[in-house]
C-alpha cells in the first residue's frame, strides 16, 4: 500500500533481504520503524519450490519480521537487465513508498541477479530524485542508501548489533523451507548450496562479523557515501 516508509529493502528474490539483514529488519520494526521489502522477481527459476510456495514463504517471513509491506515487481528471474523499463518500475516503487533509507544487495556477489539488482537500484535511487524524470509522479530523494551482503562478504563500513533479535532472523529464514530445508527421502528436491547448511553458514558469518566489535551477532553494510556524524562519542 502507498505511504511513507522509514526503510525500504530491495532484493532480487524473496529471502535475499532476510539473508543479508533479517535481524536488522526485526530490530527496526520492533523499535517502531515502518519497514518494507520489495522483491524484484518471483524466483520462478529456483531449482526447488514453486512460485506459489515462494510467495507463501515470503509472506510468512515478512510477518515474522513485522514489516509494514512486502511487494513483488514480477520481473523475470535471471532476466534483470539495465533497461529503462526496469529502472522505471523501481523508481515508481521508491516514489510510491517514499522511504528515507533504501537498502540493496552489495554490487559483488556470486549470483548475477544480486549484482543486477544492485546496479538497477543505484540507477533508480538516483533517478527517483530527478523531478523531470517521470514528471507525472512526484520526485523523491532518498536520504541514505546502503548495501547488504548475501553470499559474498567484504569489509563493511558499519555494523548493526543484532544480538538481541537474531532469533527472529533465524525464524524468518526458517520460513523458506523450500530453499533451506535439507531433503528427505522421497522428496523431489535438488541438492543446492542453500539446502546444504547454508543458514548455518550465514549464522557463522554474522557471529564472526559481531566479533569485530565484541558482540554476539552483527550484520554489516556498505555505503558509497561518507558516513556523517555530529560528534564523536
Amino acid at each position: 500500500m502507498p505511504g511513507s516508509l522509514d526503510i525500504l529493502i530491495f532484493g532480487a528474490h524473496a529471502d535475499d533481504a532476510e539473508i543479508g539483514m533479517g535481524a536488522t529488519i526485526a530490530k527496526h520494526t520492533a523499535a517502531g520503524f515502518a519497514v518494507g521489502i520489495c522483491d524484484l522477481t518471483y524466483a520462478e527459476l529456483s531449482s526447488n519450490g514453486s512460485v506459489a510456495t515462494r510467495i507463501q514463504e515470503a509472506e510468512e517471513a515478512a510477518a515474522l519480521l513485522g514489516v509494514t509491506m512486502r511487494s513483488n515487481l514480477g520481473l523475470a528471474d535471471r532476466g534483470l537487465y539495465m533497461t529503462e523499463s526496469h529502472i522505471k518500475r523501481i523508481v515508481l516503487e521508491i516514489r510510491t513508498h517514499k522511504p528515507k533509507i533504501v537498502f540493496a544487495p552489495y554490487w559483488q556477489d556470486r549470483h548475477p541477479d544480486h549484482v543486477a539488482c544492485s546496479q538497477l537500484l543505484q540507477e533508480a535511487v538516483f533517478n527517483a530524485k530527478l523531478r523531470k524524470y517521470m514528471p507525472e509522479i512526484e520526485a523523491w530523494p532518498v536520504q541514505q542508501f546502503y548495501f547488504y551482503f548475501i553470499n559474498d562478504v567484504f569489509e563493511p563500513d558499519l555494523l548493526v548489533d543484532v544480538s538481541d533479535c537474531y532469533d527472529k532472523k533465524l525464524a524468518a529464514l526458517g520460513a523458506y523451507r523450500s530453499q533451506f530445508a535439507p531433503p528427505e527421502n522421497g522428496q523431489d528436491i535438488v541438492l543446492t548450496p542453500l539446502n546444504q547448511g547454508y543458514v548455518e553458514r550465514v549464522e557463522a558469518r554474522d557471529r564472526l562479523t559481531g566479533q569485530k566489535r565484541m558482540v554476539a551477532y552483527a550484520e554489516g553494510f556498505i555505503s558509497k557515501q561518507p558516513l556523517l556524524v555530529d560528534i564523536f562519542r
